[in-house]
């Protein structure tokens, strides 16, 4: 019998926490888990309030006027990210910096929060697997990666993402100009994912576009055009590259049915945390988690591309072995409708020594 390989502790790579702003600087957020994780990668945001997303990771480093919000085109540090707040991590959570005017974005006084926090590899380090160079975070064990590098304008340009194995997910953001979408590769997207893209920022269906150069990722590097969102001469850009992890992590698809009884989708893993984006039409970014509820079904959603608080409704239950769509739902449940997902471990469906986990 083969051996079922998984990350039996998700704790040391992916964790959500919630709290309470006090508004108070430096504040200290210990995340939940019974595993220490100094995250390399955090993304905030307020759920009381309409206020933007806070991104923020080791590779370009946790500082005033690094964030980056995924509900907005605009460069890093831009529409004042840098007044309202920012994170930095700490040994096994980070603490709340704040802005030039005030904690809105992360610790304002009795706003509720909620932060997603992965692990890559640490510090980042200078590489060279490309015709264009890198600094990188990498965990091979979690499949995921953090890189920073400027553009260089030429068709075919590659970069390394230190995963190892061929990423499921891409996403790229240009860091110095303003008016550049979120572009990102899935590759459940199309059938062929290589030659279009969705837009973090925006509601927009797949759009068909050479951003990727027509070049499916491979298990060393990632390939461009000379797109501005990409790769424009002279120009800085991040990229987070996900692989999926049997029993910690996996990026999907399905088709909607349209039924109060929806789509029952497999992924080997109690979820954490899933995702889920219309692709055949339009549809907003919605995310789901284990934290900001005791109780199934979840119903406090998150858009990513809109600045909206936290919303209400009934739409995704969280199983031991996946999710279950819970609504005839034009967000998550189109009839017909194709829908991607990423989705995170609370623990997995079985563990690496073929054990059914406490999770079930």
């Amino acid at each position: 019998m083969a051996a079922y390989t998984t990350i039996d502790d998700p704790e040391a790579y992916f964790q959500t926490v919630v709290w309470t702003g006090n508004g108070t600087d430096d504040r200290t957020i210990t995340l939940p888990g019974d595993t220490n994780l100094q995250p390399d990668f955090i993304w905030v945001k307020n759920r009381t309030d309409s206020e933007d997303h806070c991104l923020m990771d080791v590779v370009r480093t946790f500082a005033s006027g690094k964030a980056m919000r995924s509900n907005g085109a605009d460069a890093e540090g831009g529409v004042g990210t840098a007044a309202r707040g920012w994170v930095e991590a700490a040994s096994d959570g980070f603490t709340c910096q704040e802005g030039s005017t005030n904690f809105n974005l992360t610790n304002a006084s009795s706003d509720i929060y909620v932060a997603w926090c992965w692990k890559a590899g640490g510090s980042a380090s200078a590489q060279t697997d490309g015709t264009i160079d890198t600094s990188r975070s990498a965990s091979t064990t979690a499949g995921f990666s953090i890189a920073t590098y400027t553009g260089n304008s030429t068709n075919g340009a590659t970069r390394g993402h230190g995963l190892g194995v061929v990423p499921h997910m891409i996403v790229v953001k240009n860091r110095s100009d303003d008016d550049q979408k979120w572009y990102i590769y899935h590759h459940k997207n199309t059938a062929a994912p290589e030659t279009d893209y969705l837009e973090l920022n925006s509601t927009a269906a797949t759009t068909d576009q050479a951003g990727w150069n027509d070049t499916a990722p491979s298990s060393t590097l990632v390939t461009t055009s000379d797109g501005s969102e990409v790769n424009a001469s002279s120009k800085n850009y991040v990229m987070y590259s996900w692989a999926g992890k049997q029993g910690f992590s996996k990026f999907g698809s399905y088709v909607g049915n349209g039924n109060a009884s929806g789509p029952l989708i497999w992924t080997g893993f109690k979820p954490a945390m899933i995702i889920i984006k219309k692709t055949s039409a339009t549809g907003n970014w919605v995310i789901y988690d284990n934290k900001r509820e005791g109780y199934n079904p979840k119903q406090d959603d998150i858009k990513l591309n809109t600045n909206a608080a936290e919303g209400d409704n009934e739409r995704v239950l969280l199983l031991a072995n996946g999710f279950k769509v819970n609504k005839s739902d034009a967000v998550v449940n189109t009839s017909g409708a194709t829908f991607v997902y990423m989705a995170w471990a609370e623990a997995p469906f079985v563990n690496s020594n073929g054990v059914p986990t406490t999770a079930r």
